[in-house]
This record gives structure tokens, C-alpha cells and sequence, in this order.
């Protein structure tokens, strides 16, 4: 029953019929939403048949499936199943016409690649900022975050995944008289203590976030062949309980669709739609840097078309300054059990345009399964008096799918092939692994044949004397600017430049062994090879 005044949600109780419909206005769409409501009131229900109908006009939609019980959007309701009646019964009651069930083209993501496409993104395009934020850094911790990029980012090292970061940090840290100079000091307590926040991002699950394929932001605003909107689900029910790694995802993936997306104003309809369910859960462990994002991305993302819905239990959830840009809400029965069940009580009516005929907080109270107050944004822009509304019945089936279900939804995906295998290109970990065995190798031969024997050979060891020496030149040149600093503060070095150079190499080298590749007893030969080697 969608029309040119939008999308229609249910009927008001108690008004004349020609003033009954209630609509969500497709130009104000993107203007974002509420919908709370206590356990049991018929949250999922209005959140299911405004999916159904964004979808059915040819609006994508991203939707967090916290419960799982959201998968049923991919399956059309059933005249078999136990609400069949209440639902034709209500379709009646509000005048819903041409009412039928039906389903929507779902495709199922998931961060764990358990229960749909993985999900990933490369720290490379994370970026040290958002992580930084992500990982609650201090501003020094955040500027050794940042030469690790830079550096690597210097030496054409990709940096994919959680273990290019941690070696790349590990280098660093070894080499900070190497890299000082141009680009900053490096202490080892700062990289610790970054360590320690990358351990416990991967601790819940940040591992299978970083990666390849990374996901290209356009699929999610995707149409079936029928000209309907991809309507994206997201298992979030393992997810929640990794509340790190849930507000990396949220923070990465707002931003990305906020840099991506060109500025369209209040397009006719919204480009895309968001509903975060469950968005007390988010906002109950979210740091302080995804709060700010997010109430950044709820005041601008709506000029990208882009519309943000949070459904949860409470309103008084939802921080004051995000709850502030939600211009279209529905409210469902909240109970007065408790002080601060009446406090969000108190709130919810505050924030209604007043209707003389309706006292908002008892009706909030009074309010049965299935009904709920609704005011949305009109066409000039200004909120419609609250309405006590019947909801509409969703066309699609309510409740989870059984795992065959699922399967079946899964292998029609048209991202099958694209992002479920993972791909591990090389990258800095592999880069510095590599450099680390050449450098053991050469020294090893060298070790066994004599380093005259070993020149005879160019062929089988010219690239590696190439890295070696490209590595000795930097050492070198490290070891002489330590000399002439000495010498201007009138402090002596104890060391020659070869010596220092060897000691250099080996610390570097040694440790890439060592520590990258995680064999300390390598590491341990190398730096002694290769310390006797430029004696």
C-alpha cells in the first residue's frame, strides 16, 4: 500500500477514516528513526514490514539480526503459520489493501563467515585514525600507530591483516634508531601497549575482520533483477558479545559509506537504510570515540540519502545528542515498573508533537501488542501530531530459518563467489619474513663456505647479497649519524662504523627472525652470524 505519500505503517485508532493512515514520507526517510518498545510489544513486527516495504520500492537495506530471528525477511509469510490469522485479522481492521505475503531478495554477512558472507576490511584501509580510536590510544600512542603506516606504506609493505600490523610494530620497535630520525621516536612501552589492544581485538574475533576480499561498500546497494532493494542481514548474535571488535565493524562501516556516498540532499527516496537493532547493546559498550562517530555520521549521513533507524528496548537508551536526529518515530507499551522505567516514560511523551486528544504517558503504558504511537516528519519537514496506531502486518514470515533454509538463501547469493574465499596476498609480514630468511641464509653460507667461496657464486646468491647489503648500507649510515651525534655532544662512541653496522643488521634482521616469524632460538643464530660476518 505504498503511494506517493510514502510508506504506510498502520491506522490511527480512534480518527476519521480519511485521516486514519499513518505514513513514513519517502523524502523524509532519510531524516532517520526510533522504534523502543518493551520485550514483547512488536518491535520486530514494525521493524519487519518497513524492511518489507523499503525493499519492495527498490531501496536497500542493512539490518543487524541480533536475535536471529530477522533471517525470516528472506521467506514469505505462510497461511499455515500460527499468526495468519491475527495477521489477516489486523490487515482488515487498517484497511491494508492488497495485502499478500512475500518474500525479499536477502543476502546474509556475517563477521565470523559462520552464518553468511565474511565481512572484511584491510588495516590498510581501517586506517591508523579510526583505529586508533577504535583501540582507545593516547595521542603518543597514536603518533607510533601512525609511523608504522607510514613506514610501511614508505617501503611499499601492504599491511591486510592483524599480523601485518603486529610485525610491522615489532620492527619498529626494534629499530628505532633506524627510523627515528625521519620519522619519529618509537618507544617500546608505547608499541606494548598497542600490542596489548590489537590482542584483545583479535581475542574477540578482529582477526577474521582484517583481511581479503575486502567488501566493496556498493554491494550493499544492490537491486534484484524484480527491481527490488538487497535487503543485507548481518548475524550479529555471536557478534554482540564482542563488543570491540562490534564497534570497530559499525565505526568502519558508517565512515566508508559516509566517504563513499555523494552529497544528494533529500533525494525522492532514501539511497539506503539502516536498522540497528538492539541499539541499547551497541550504545552500552560503546567507547567514546564510536559515540562521536556516530552522532557525527546520524547528523550528516542523512545529505548522502542514507537513513540510520535504532530499535531498542528503552528510548532513554539512545544517547540524548543521537536520540536528537531521529525525526520519525514509533514507540511501542513501555512499563512503569520501575523509577527509571517512568523516567523514559516522561521522556518519550516530551518528545512528541502534543495531541490534545491523547495523553501520550498513560497511553505509552495502556498500549496493546501491535499498536504504538507514531509521528513522523512530513513533507515540510515539521512532525506529525502523535497518532495511537494499529501497525500493519509484514508481508514476510516472521521468525528465524532453520539451517537447510538458510543454506538454500546462501547458495542463490550473487556474492557467493566473491567474498567467501579468502584470499592472503603478500603483505608486510610476509615481506619482512622473507627479508629476515634471506639475511639467515646468506650468513649461514657464509658461515659454511667462507665469504670468498660464497661471492664466486652470484647467480645463487646475488639477490640475496643484494638485500644484505642494501640492509648494511642503512645500518651503516644509522650507525655513522649515532657517531657525528656523539661527537657534536661530546659524548665517544665505543664502537666502529662496521662494528656498529653489524650490530645494526644484526638487531634488525635478528629480530625479524626472531620475533616476526616467532623462532627466538633463530633469531638468536642470525644476530650472531651476522654480527661476526662484519667484523
Amino acid at each position: 500500500m505504498e503511494n506517493e505519500n510514502g510508506i504506510f505503517i498502520g491506522a490511527a485508532v480512534d480518527v476519521k477514516d480519511a485521516e486514519r493512515a499513518q505514513y513514513l514520507n519517502l523524502k523524509r526517510a532519510n531524516r532517520h528513526g526510533l522504534i523502543a518498545g518493551a520485550t514483547g510489544t512488536g518491535k520486530t513486527v514494525t521493524l519487519q514490514g518497513l524492511v518489507d516495504s523499503f525493499s519492495a520500492i527498490g531501496v536497500p537495506v542493512f539490518v543487524s539480526d541480533v536475535k536471529g530471528d530477522l533471517a525470516g525477511l528472506a521467506m514469505a509469510g505462510s497461511p499455515t503459520g500460527k499468526l495468519h490469522d491475527i495477521f489477516t485479522a489486523r490487515a482488515s481492521e487498517i484497511g491494508y489493501e492488497g495485502y499478500a505475503y512475500s518474500d525479499n531478495p536477502v543476502v546474509f554477512w556475517d563477521l565470523y563467515g559462520e552464518q553468511g558472507h565474511p565481512i572484511r576490511t584491510t588495516i590498510s584501509e581501517m586506517g591508523p585514525l579510526l583505529l586508533s580510536r577504535i583501540l582507545d590510544l593516547n595521542e603518543t600512542q597514536e603518533g607510533v600507530l601512525n609511523i608504522a603506516f607510514r613506514v610501511a606504506d614508505d617501503e611499499g609493505m601492504l599491511l591486510l591483516n592483524l599480523e601485518d600490523l603486529q610485525a610491522m610494530l615489532i620492527w619498529c620497535a626494534e629499530n628505532t634508531a633506524l627510523i627515528g630520525t625521519k620519522y619519529g621516536n618509537v618507544t617500546k612501552a608505547s608499541v606494548g601497549s598497542i600490542q596489548r589492544q590489537l590482542l584483545t581485538l583479535e581475542g574477540q574475533g578482529g582477526a577474521r575482520f582484517f583481511g581479503e576480499p575486502a567488501l566493496e561498500i556498493s554491494d550493499f546497494l544492490k537491486v534484484d533483477e524484480k527491481g527490488r532493494g538487497h535487503v543485507n542481514v548481518l548475524a550479529a548474535d555471536k557478534l554482540m558479545a564482542s563488543p570491540k571488535l562490534y564497534a570497530t565493524f559499525l565505526l568502519w562501516l558508517l565512515s566508508e559509506l559516509f566517504e563513499a556516498l555523494p552529497e544528494v540532499g533529500d533525494p525522492e527516496k532514501p539511497k539506503l537504510v539502516f536498522f540497528f537493532d538492539e541499539a541499547h547493546l551497541l550504545f552500552d559498550e560503546a567507547p567514546d570515540a564510536l559515540m562521536d562517530k556516530v552522532e557525527q555520521v546520524v547528523r550528516l549521513i542523512r545529505s548522502k540519502g542514507v537513513g540510520v533507524y535504532f530499535i531498542t528496548q528503552n528510548p532513554i537508551d539512545i544517547p540524548e545528542k543521537v536520540a536528537g536526529q531521529l525525526g520519525n518515530r514509533v514507540q511501542h507499551a513501555l512499563r512503569a515498573f520501575t523509577p527509571r522505567d517512568q523516567k523514559a516514560i516522561k521522556a518519550a511523551a516530551e518528545t512528541f508533537r502534543i495531541n490534545p486528544d491523547l495523553d501520550v504517558a498513560t497511553a505509552i503504558t495502556e498500549l496493546k501488542v501491535g499498536e504504538a504511537l507514531v509521528s513522523t516528519l512530513m513533507a515540510d519537514g515539521a512532525p506529525s501530531v502523535v497518532q495511537r496506531t494499529l501497525i500493519k502486518p509484514p508481508r514476510s514470515r516472521v521468525g528465524p530459518l532453520d539451517a537447510k533454509e538458510r543454506a538454500i538463501i546462501q547458495s542463490i547469493s550473487p556474492f557467493q563467489e566473491k567474498y567467501d574465499a579468502e584470499v592472503n596476498r603478500e603483505s608486510a609480514f610476509e615481506v619482512l619474513q622473507q627479508k629476515a630468511a634471506d639475511a639467515a641464509a646468506v650468513a649461514q653460507q657464509v658461515e659454511e663456505q667462507g665469504e670468498e667461496e660464497v661471492r664466486k657464486q652470484p647467480r645463487q646468491s646475488e639477490s640475496l647479497w643484494g638485500k644484505i647489503g642494501k640492509a648494511a648500507a642503512g645500518a651503516a649510515a644509522a650507525s655513522a649519524g649515532t657517531m657525528i651525534a656523539r661527537q657534536m655532544t661530546g659524548r665517544k662512541s665505543s664502537a666502529s662504523p662496521t662494528k656498529s653496522a653489524a650490530g645494526a643488521i644484526a638487531g634488525t634482521l635478528g629480530t625479524e627472525i626472531g620475533k616476526s616469524i616467532g623462532f627466538p632460538g633463530l633469531g638468536r643464530f642470525a644476530r650472531g652470524l651476522l654480527g661476526g660476518l662484519l667484523r
